[in-house]
């Protein structure tokens, strides 16, 4: 049964998240009269629903916009007691005064988008001022330089691989102090005997990090509590390769589960994961997405997951004992215990254990690498918009529309782009016949040495009204020219010909001289089809080849 969204005053909201813990929202605290302050709720309450609202995200972001528009009603000189009593003239007043405010179009379009569920508000002039709509504000977030993201992504690996080579070499140690390698009492097995404390339980052996514990005649086991998982800026590192590999965001970095290598990895043993990933901005119906990577080896998007795998295997261990059902990836050993902000929309600790990436870890992780700021949101552009060219967790309008064509490295790479797409339309349409192909002749157009030309005054290869000056072999790419089957047997000869020069000529030389009339006369011979190009070659006449051969030797130039 759900549980009841309202206290018993009618006052209280409750939003349960998608994993049931709640947060509570106290309207009584809005500074407007008790109608509207009952009225909001109700609409607010509306909302707060699994299908709608599944994190508390989305409901305290309205809640911050409620408690402004409240704040403006209640300044007004004739503070409208309920919804019934807000006019058009209140919602055009307070458009004018949030319009020019940083976070202006959120404020306006999320408390209108609630207050047009009200029946109250959905006709009249009222309803005209809440159906305006502010103009979408473009992203300033631009990408990373290439070599901007070289340096993070080569931080994040050096960082990540040091944390891997540490828990990897404690590991080593741990198995060989399980199977009884070293002497009991001695340094080795000492630092055996606090890994082990480490591995089943998170603490180290004083219960206190960064402290020893005295050992037999009085020598100190090293401290170890840091041998076996990631530190949270560790753990940082670790989200922006995922990030740099699959371009996902922060959300769906925080929130990714355990990826499941498949049953059968195949004969070369190389794993290959299934990773479900939630993309909820893709829309209702695609929310979910499965992605299947292998390990392939060094620098594959499996060896990633492997190395992830490996890197967390300890914590996540710790987990299953402590609360089965976890399977987040991304597990990390907390150093200060009680410091963490609550945030109920992410999983909660599991003793010293933490999960995810909070977006505060990615500032700070660049601060600690010298960075301008976090990785993530820069990064996520840089990769889907440049590299990729693809939408990561967004619908392809969304992301040509606000990522791509905004992005001002995007642009400059699309100058190259847009000129070698038009150097190659124009290779091609050199290349391709423009000329008219007809069933008959054209009783007013002029017969050539190739085709019949309808326009010899006006020619696009010479100035309007002084005559075409070209070679008869470019007749087939003019517009003007008139192709019909009496030119058909002369064309087939004239490309036979040119294929015989491309023989014995030196082929940069003839591909300058010929290469274009040969292209169309190629272009010409699919336009008619093979059968007609046959029959055109058994009909060549003496006349043709005459005139192909005063053609191709110079004497019809004009």
């Amino acid at each position: 049964m759900r549980p009841k969204s309202f206290d018993p005053t009618g006052l209280v909201v409750r939003h349960y998240n998608s994993a049931g813990r709640v947060r509570e929202y106290d309207f009584a605290t809005l500074p407007v009269a008790e109608p509207m302050q009952r009225s909001l709720a109700v609409l607010f309450a509306a909302r707060c629903v699994a299908h709608t609202w599944s994190v508390h995200a989305s409901s305290s972001l309205y809640w911050r916009q409620i408690q402004a528009f409240a704040v403006f009603v209640s300044g007004r000189l004739r503070a409208p007691r309920d919804l019934d009593e807000v006019t058009a003239g209140l919602i055009e007043a307070w458009h004018d005064a949030v319009v020019t405010e940083d976070g202006g179009f959120t404020l306006f379009t999320f408390v209108t988008r609630l207050l047009r569920d009200d029946v109250r508000l959905q006709s009249g002039p009222v309803a005209d001022a809440l159906a305006r709509r502010l103009p979408r504000l473009r992203s300033r977030t631009q990408s990373f330089s290439e070599a901007e993201f070289d340096q993070i992504t080569a931080a994040a690996r050096r960082e990540f691989r040091s944390a891997l080579a540490r828990i990897e070499r404690n590991a080593a140690h741990l198995h060989r102090w399980r199977s009884g390698d070293f002497t009991i009492g001695g340094e080795e097995w000492l630092l055996g005997q606090a890994l082990d404390v480490e591995a089943r339980t998170g603490y180290a052996l004083s219960g206190h990090p960064g402290t020893g514990r005295a050992g037999p005649a009085g020598r100190t086991a090293v401290p170890a509590w840091d041998r076996l998982f990631l530190s949270r800026l560790e753990a940082t590192a670790l989200g922006v390769l995922l990030l740099a590999q699959f371009g996902w965001n922060l959300s769906v970095i925080d929130q990714a589960v355990v990826p499941r290598a498949s049953p059968d990895p195949g004969l070369d043993g190389q794993p290959t994961y299934r990773i479900p990933v939630q993309k909820r901005r893709e829309g209702a119906g695609r929310y979910f997405e499965t992605r299947n990577v292998t390990d392939d080896g060094a620098g594959t998007p499996g060896r990633l997951i492997t190395q992830a795998l490996a890197a967390t295997r300890f914590a996540r261990a710790i987990v299953a004992d402590l609360s089965p059902g976890t399977e987040l990836l991304i597990v990390w050993r907390t150093q200060m215990v009680g410091r963490e902000r609550s945030d109920n929309d992410r999983h909660p600790p599991v003793g010293l254990l933490r999960f995810g990436i909070h977006r505060d870890a990615g500032k700070d992780w660049a601060q600690a690498h010298g960075l301008g700021g976090s990785p993530f949101r820069r990064g996520r552009r840089t990769v889907n918009a440049v590299e990729r060219r693809e939408p990561g967790q967004n619908s392809r309008d969304t992301h040509d529309r606000h990522y791509a064509l905004v992005d001002k490295r995007v642009q400059a790479d699309a100058v190259s782009v847009i000129a070698a797409g038009a150097k190659a339309a124009t290779a091609l349409a050199r290349r391709t016949v423009a000329a008219a192909v007809r069933a008959a002749p054209d009783p007013h157009a002029a017969t050539t040495a190739t085709v019949d030309c309808a326009d010899f005054t006006n020619s696009p290869y010479s100035s309007a009204g002084s005559g075409c000056t070209a070679s008869f072999l470019m007749c087939l790419g003019c517009s003007n020219a008139r192709i019909h089957p009496g030119h058909h047997s002369r064309l087939a000869h004239l490309h036979e010909a040119l294929g015989n020069l491309r023989s014995v000529l030196d082929p940069r030389s003839w591909e300058v001289e010929w290469g274009d009339a040969y292209a169309r006369l190629d272009h010409l011979q699919t336009v008619l089809g093979g059968q007609t190009w046959a029959a055109a070659r058994t009909r060549v006449s003496d006349a043709d080849r005459d005139l192909i051969a005063d053609l191709l030797n110079g004497d019809l130039n004009t």
